[in-house]
């Protein structure tokens, strides 16, 4: 009898383990503000105690899961940069619960749907390879505002135009910023002949354009050659000179594109391909539109970006706002100084200034390395409010100048010793630039003679681009004092 029992419990904890059954093709739909869904799908295969298969986030990328213990009917794992999932079985759905940090989540119900759903788009073929002519545009680097650093996806119409507001009222415009660039999120679907319609948080995208031209400034926009955008959203797969036709209609001066989902589709040996349809799509528009690759670099853009159109082009993963990342991302851009150019610029991200992950000396130092970069300068902060200290770094003008010097150099780093590095740009009026950077933790003493800067003698005027001081140049060379993680920049003639 009690072996009976025991065979009738043990069968009966087989069927409770066997009933939660895992395996199949889960979607999730998640409202965003704007009246959009997204939707992710859970692509699973339950052997045992144990989930295989992978996630797909807003239709746009696949996350493999490789044996994720479940435990009392449950499966916790984290994939996309942190993001947190919680599934738990319950009999014809999953409750799910998505973490993206330690204050925020949200409750959502997965349902069974065709695996076919979570497949990308059948691929359309691109064209052949061919040279896009130069559009003579931005040939000095582009100078603005993009709402992604700080905003996300919360941008809206209100958000963009204040944006606008703020560049001119603040001083920013007339110092060289003229672009007000929506990233992305303003997507919403697309109308019965294809076109691209704008989310319910831009009402009136002619409207907005309108506005900012008004101020004197240029409106900019955001897209992917994938079927979705990084965030979910649609891209312009297979709508290229659809959506071209359609941003100069609206007046658009400006487009990033987002390589994201289009990974699902293309290979990445066809990169270039990808990026040269929107490039010639953009040249028949109509329109004169600045072109911003967004690849990360991948494929080494920097050799092929003009041939599509390009004007600026990622080489590298999205910043944070903070001094590893910056540091990491700025330091290491020298070597890519012989593709900068007027009219083409390498694009190590957006700025972090005012954002409140670094302190001002930090803020200085990834202000004047950009600057060194001839590297496009994109402030991502709340343009409504800055303090005083932000919107000096923003618009010191004998630093911005460097930027925008028409020879259109990038700097290079010729020395580093001891934690500094002595990085050098040659300007238009034959001088030089020069940015000392302390890179360690404790303020040092930067002794270096007039060859070390890579001047062939004593020169004429030294200028420091922070105090606005002239400084008497000795004989034998420089001296200075350069605070932790700081810089000393001068303008020498």
């Amino acid at each position: 009898m009690k072996k009976l029992l025991v065979i009738l419990v043990l069968g009966l904890l087989a069927g409770s383990v066997n009933a939660a059954d895992f395996s199949g093709t889960w979607r999730i739909e998640l409202p965003r503000r704007g009246g959009v869904m997204l939707r992710t799908y859970f692509v699973l295969q339950q052997n045992g105690a144990t989930l295989d298969g992978k996630v797909v986030i807003n239709d746009g990328v696949d996350l493999p899961l490789r044996r994720v213990e479940l435990k009392d009917n449950e499966a916790a794992f984290s994939v996309d940069w942190g993001t947190h999932y919680r599934l738990r079985f319950a009999g014809d759905q999953l409750d799910v619960t998505i973490s993206y940090d330690e204050k925020n989540h949200e409750e959502a119900v997965a349902r069974r749907a065709p695996e076919a759903d979570s497949r990308p788009p059948a691929v359309i073929a691109l064209p052949a390879l061919a040279t896009v002519p130069a559009n003579g545009l931005a040939l000095t680097p582009p100078m603005g505002w993009n709402s992604w650093n700080h905003f996300g996806d919360k941008i809206d119409d209100q958000i963009v135009r204040d944006a606008a507001d703020a560049m001119v009222s603040s001083g920013m415009a007339a110092a060289g910023y003229q672009y007000v660039n929506m990233d992305d999120c303003w997507e919403g679907s697309r109308d019965a002949q294809g076109n691209i319609v704008p989310n319910t948080k831009f009402p009136d995208m002619k409207a907005l354009a309108d506005y900012v031209h008004a101020r004197g400034l240029k409106l900019g926009i955001y897209s992917s050659p994938g079927p979705r955008t990084c965030g979910g959203y649609l891209g312009s797969y297979g709508h290229e000179e659809q959506d071209a036709k359609t941003y100069a209609a609206w007046g658009i001066d400006y487009l990033k594109y987002d390589w994201c989902s289009a990974g699902r589709v293309y290979p990445d040996a066809q990169l270039q391909a990808g990026y040269q349809k929107m490039g010639v799509a953009l040249q028949r528009s109509g329109r004169p539109i600045v072109y911003s690759l967004c690849e990360y670099g991948m494929g080494d853009v920097w050799k092929w970006g003009p041939q599509v159109g390009g004007n600026l082009w990622r080489t590298t993963g999205d910043i944070q706002d903070n001094w590893k990342s910056m540091a990491e991302i700025g330091f290491n851009q020298g070597r890519l100084a012989a593709y900068a150019a007027p009219g083409h610029w390498n694009d190590p991200d957006m700025l972090e200034i005012g954002n409140g992950g670094m302190t001002a000396t930090e803020y200085r130092t990834h202000f004047s390395l950009w600057c060194l970069l001839a590297a496009p300068l994109m402030a991502g902060n709340d343009l409504r409010q800055m303090s005083p200290e932000t919107l000096a770094i923003l618009t010191n003008r004998e630093v911005i100048a460097l930027d925008q010097d028409v020879l259109g150099k990038q700097a290079e780093r010729i020395l580093g010793r001891a934690g500094l590095e002595v990085w050098v740009k040659p300007l238009q009026d034959g001088g030089r630039a020069i940015g000392v950077f302390n890179r360690t933790e404790a303020e040092q003493a930067a002794n270096f003679t007039w060859a070390e800067f890579g001047l062939s003698g004593q020169p004429k005027a030294v200028r420091d681009l922070w105090t606005h001081l002239d400084l008497e140049p000795a004989a034998l060379g420089f001296s200075g004092q350069v605070p932790a993680h700081g810089v000393l920049l001068l303008r020498i003639k």
